[in-house]
């Protein structure tokens, strides 16, 4: 101020309060009934791989994750997510949604669906990581473990990723819809427990004679159908976004599809059922991170490249020699991770102040992160579980079949 001489003082106007906005809230329901619908849709489409004895067993594992996980995310898992100050995990505030009412807004959205539409995500996370120890684990020791690992891994993972107070947000990592949070954790996982629990019994012939395709490709469907909501809902919003993020959940497991029964017609001169549920899955892993960032050359390139990456990790494994029963590490694992890393590449916005090869870096640092977490503490709750309740059901139980052992019932009585 110059001395003698008068000044205006600008007052800047107050931001706008929050208000609901109909539109997205009538979205995020659907999104939110859409996702719960890929629940059964994955209980179809692993249902249908394993064999005729296994099949209530395999189902089971992903319906038994909606009664756990709900109660889970109710009580404090909604809370360890998204409350607390600290970048790395939430607290209590939020358990049994406490302070939440009709007029507490998530932006324009009430909190209820909010809370709602994330609680999905944690119903399915743990319910992926069945896919990797199907065939020859207790429905006791699987419980226990996704209900400790959700506490452990999946919480804190989604409060670094997408809380506005975790380290991985503030560093500028993209994940739009749960690529590492979802899919490369769960992966990981998978893999950690089928290290610790072992292959399954009997003749490798014997263990890959899926009991019904028709039902693998019925959940593949349902899959594709409700990873609309999964992607396209994450911007929690009606808009452009949302319908980018549509599209292109549309083009990319068209594209992995294709090439996928491709590589098996050159492989094995055959293009499989299996094949063509196995690509369209990895075409939606891939471009869950990157929905709401890249366009359609994107989404489109990266559905031609997921395919040979997850198909050469699939057949890998009997060199590694480890019995992913059901792909959940070679699909979900792999390329959760390839996602994530190629979001950086194809994202048409960065995040803000971050370059290009910032931005790659971040992701390269999400993945490793996220990863190299989940497979630690996954691998000590396997063991631990294994070494005191028992992991792994007994070995007569599992050539009898676990539909009888555990559940005293047969998936088909003809």
């Amino acid at each position: 101020m110059i001395y003698g001489q008068e000044t205006q003082t600008s007052v800047m106007p107050e931001a706008a309060a929050p208000s609901l906005d109909k539109a997205d809230t009538v979205w995020m329901l659907v999104s939110s009934a859409l996702v719960f619908f890929m629940i059964p849709g994955l209980a179809l489409f692993y249902g249908g791989i394993v064999r005729s004895k296994n099949i209530l067993s395999t189902m089971m594992h992903s319906f038994v994750a909606i009664l756990v996980m709900t109660l889970q995310w109710t009580i404090f898992g909604y809370s360890f997510v998204f409350s607390g100050s600290s970048p790395y995990f939430g607290d209590f505030s939020l358990a049994f949604l406490e302070g939440v009412d009709l007029n507490t807004l998530e932006g324009s959205i009430p909190k209820y669906v909010h809370f709602l539409f994330q609680g999905m995500f944690a119903l399915i996370t743990p319910a992926l990581i069945s896919g990797a120890i199907a065939e020859r684990v207790k429905l006791s020791g699987y419980v226990v473990f996704i209900l400790v690992w959700a506490t452990l891994v999946y919480d804190p993972v989604a409060h670094w990723v997408w809380a506005s107070n975790g380290w991985l947000f503030q560093l500028g990592a993209l994940d739009f819809a749960g690529g590492t949070v979802v899919h490369l954790i769960s992966g990981i996982a998978g893999l950690a427990a089928a290290l610790v629990i072992g292959k399954r019994k009997g003749e490798p012939g014997s263990l890959t004679h899926p009991n019904n395709m028709t039902y693998t490709l019925i959940g593949s469907g349902l899959l594709w159908f409700g990873w609309f909501g999964f992607n396209a809902g994450s911007g929690l919003a009606v808009n452009g976004v949302a319908a980018r993020a549509f599209l292109v959940t549309l083009i990319a497991p068209a594209a992995a599809g294709t090439v996928w029964l491709l590589i098996e017609w050159w492989h094995t001169s055959k293009a499989t059922a299996l094949g063509a549920a196995s690509g369209i899955v990895a075409g939606l892993v891939v471009i869950t991170p990157a929905s709401g960032f890249v366009g359609v050359q994107g989404a489109l390139i990266m559905g031609l490249l997921v395919s040979p990456v997850c198909y050469a990790a699939i057949y890998l494994k009997g060199r590694f020699g480890y019995d992913d029963t059901l792909d959940a590490f070679g699909i979900h694992g792999v390329g959760g991770a390839f996602g994530a890393i190629l979001t950086g590449v194809f994202a048409c916005s960065l995040a803000e102040g971050v370059t290009r090869g910032g931005q790659i870096y971040v992701q390269f640092l999400s993945v490793i992160s996220t990863g190299a977490y989940s497979f630690v503490v996954s691998y000590v709750l396997a063991l631990v579980i294994d070494r005191t309740i028992g992991f792994r059901i007994d070995e007569e139980k599992e050539i009898s079949g676990l539909d009888q052992e555990i559940h005293g019932e047969k998936g088909y009585d003809i």
